[in-house]
């Protein structure tokens, strides 16, 4: 196994990242955070774009895994790091692990997720992790050579409207069904959510949100206040 996932293992990985319209958006806040969770026990990071990766990797050696959103409106949805020139850019930005969508739908340029894996694999010599939705697609990104898998995408790939809580049930099935490591992403909002996490089999759990993103954080307390039950406009 590569030393930068198995530096991972049984830790916390904390994702360093937000949105356009966030006040923490940008290098410099998220090199903070990345520092704060670094003094914290983080094992490593997942980071997003070649400004924020560079910047964190100025202050860390604890493992990155880097990715590169396009935008929602690339081909067939697929966003997250959709051709091997993105992960390109990640890795000499200085990112360890190469983060990707793992799903089956189509990518820019006729590029296939086998065919970018195997360029990862062998011209920047890192490992990959697959972001999956299901079952099928965690089957998916193993046949197709990567390293890890993470539910990161589990509720966001349909029109449905998405789970409050972690996808702990995938997480479980992913670990029956697969030869790779399974690292748990996505809604982990407590220790307990965590825990359970492990209980079901994860190699390494991310949790993002709920420890660098001061604004939703912000938003899930201000629901719970008496002001914001008599107007839901505010939360």
């Amino acid at each position: 196994m590569y030393p930068a996932l198995l530096a991972l293992k049984d830790g916390l990985v904390v994702s360093c990242q937000t949105s356009a319209g966030n006040p923490v958006m940008g290098p410099e806040p998220m090199t903070l955070m990345a520092r704060a969770a670094e003094t914290g026990g983080a094992v490593g990071f997942r980071a997003e774009g070649a400004l924020d990766i560079a910047s964190i990797r100025s202050i860390s050696s604890l493992p990155i895994i880097g990715i590169r959103k396009t935008g929602r409106s690339a081909a067939g949805g697929v966003f997250i790091t959709p051709t091997f020139e993105n992960a390109a850019e990640m890795a000499a930005a200085g990112a360890d692990i190469i983060a990707l969508d793992g799903t089956a739908r189509p990518r820019p340029s006729g590029q296939t997720l086998a065919g970018i894996i195997l360029r990862i694999h062998e011209e920047l010599g890192l490992p990959v992790m697959a972001d999956t939705d299901s079952i099928d697609s965690g089957l998916y990104a193993e046949d197709a050579g990567a390293d890890v898998v993470g539910t990161t995408l589990s509720g966001y790939t349909t029109d449905m409207a998405v789970s409050d809580l972690p996808d702990l049930g995938l997480v479980a099935a992913l670990v029956a069904r697969l030869d790779r490591p399974v690292i748990a992403e996505g809604r982990y909002w407590t220790r307990e959510e965590v825990a359970l996490a492990y209980s079901s089999g994860a190699f390494s759990v991310v949790v993002g949100s709920a420890i660098t993103n001061p604004m939703m954080i912000t938003r899930r307390m201000v629901a719970a206040t008496p002001r914001a039950t008599s107007n839901p406009g505010l939360t």
